[in-house]
């Protein structure tokens, strides 16, 4: 259904909606849900809510994502004709990031995958997931079982101290490493749980039935260490991690090489291929893209919003995908497509905001550096 089909659709309600409310939470239209923004009181508020993040742990409700299964015989061998990453030789419970592709390389979606042991499992957009699901179903074959779990709910814990407040609660968890996951009891109830987020912080996410949602939430919450943060916050986080969000920073007319992204196609399958899109992809692989993504740091403290012109002197060069003021850094930061040959760090550009030029520097990204947990 189009943007237009949709829009006057009733929202639909988190298994935690009632919970979010009653802490404070504003809630905002976001992926066809209700989705906490923020929370109020003395925690409350997408700085205080970020800064606690990097500082201790926050727990984020991101049921809004599509959690799907793929079983069957093949299952790895036929994901793989639509993914350009290696899935066949992910072991059990290691996880991969990757990219569903259309055949001119545009990408679709981003999703995480992984090998769950019995099946693979996915973890897709909110915004895209019946897409995805349309897409998956159109191209794997009948033998392939594709399930999505509706009745799932998912949980982010985020920051340095998530592991040691996990593990209070489930024992095992902190054994974990960045990009693996395991199957674990907590209350009688079986929880999947990865060592992964999308804030930049060593974190956690939890997959576990919507009716233990509220009491796992309170447990979380109940622990000194952990406030609960909003979609702000989140979109604070993961632009000082320099990771894309889909619907701004990637679209189905972006392909990976110019998304910055290579690092999902793995080395292997560039060469043999196999994959929807990799003719298109190989193609700018060899020409190199005519723009690519990239961070920008601003000087002052108005920050630049998706859509605003980048220039290079009198002539415009790119568009910012994602920007705003940065917390931790304590300026505006962005993310923009630029002509390549302006990508060099430390190329100055502006960007146009109000009708003022802002000058602007090409910066590393990621702009915070990560934290994840490789092991010792």
């Amino acid at each position: 259904m189009s943007e237009e089909e949709t829009e006057d659709l009733p929202l639909e309600k988190l298994p935690l909606d009632g919970w979010h409310r009653a802490l404070g939470a504003r809630m905002v239209p976001f992926a066809g849900y209700d989705m906490p923004i923020q929370y109020a009181g003395e925690y409350g508020g997408i700085v205080a809510e970020h800064n606690w993040t990097r500082e201790s742990a926050s727990l984020f409700d991101v049921s809004h994502m599509g959690q799907l299964t793929l079983s069957g015989e093949n299952a790895a061998e036929e994901l793989e004709k639509l993914l350009p990453g290696a899935i066949a030789t992910l072991k059990q419970g290691r996880m991969r990031y990757s990219l569903l592709l259309n055949q001119g390389g545009g990408i679709l979606d981003d999703l995480m995958v992984t090998n769950a042991g019995p099946h693979y499992a996915l973890v897709v957009n909110g915004a895209m997931k019946w897409d995805d699901i349309a897409h998956l179903r159109e191209h794997l074959p009948d033998e392939i079982t594709l399930t999505h779990h509706e009745d799932q709910a998912l949980l982010a814990l985020q920051g340095p101290k998530a592991a040691a407040v996990l593990g209070a609660i489930i024992p095992g968890v902190e054994t974990l490493v960045f990009m693996t996951g395991g199957l674990f009891d907590w209350a009688d109830t079986p929880v999947w749980v990865t060592r992964c987020g999308y804030t930049g912080e060593d974190g956690y996410e939890i997959s576990l039935p919507a009716s233990h949602a509220e009491q796992m939430a309170d447990a979380l919450v109940a622990d000194e260490r952990v406030h609960p943060a909003g979609l702000g916050a989140r979109d604070s986080l993961r632009l000082e991690a320099g990771l894309p969000l889909y619907g701004h920073d990637l679209t189905d007319e972006i392909d990976p090489v110019s998304a910055d992204l290579a690092f999902a196609l793995t080395k292997s399958r560039r060469e043999t291929g196999g994959w929807m899109g990799h003719e298109a992809v190989a193609r700018t692989l060899a020409d190199g893209p005519k723009a690519k993504r990239i961070g920008l740091t601003l000087d002052g403290r108005m920050p630049a919003r998706e859509g605003a012109p980048v220039f290079s002197g009198d002539a415009e060069v790119g568009r910012v995908t994602s920007g705003g003021f940065s917390p931790t850094l304590g300026h505006p930061i962005a993310m923009a497509y630029v002509d390549t040959a302006l990508t060099a760090e430390g190329t100055a550009l502006e960007i146009e905001v109000r009708g003022k030029r802002l000058a602007a520097t090409v910066t590393p990204m990621p702009f915070v550096p990560h934290r994840y947990f490789r092991g010792s």
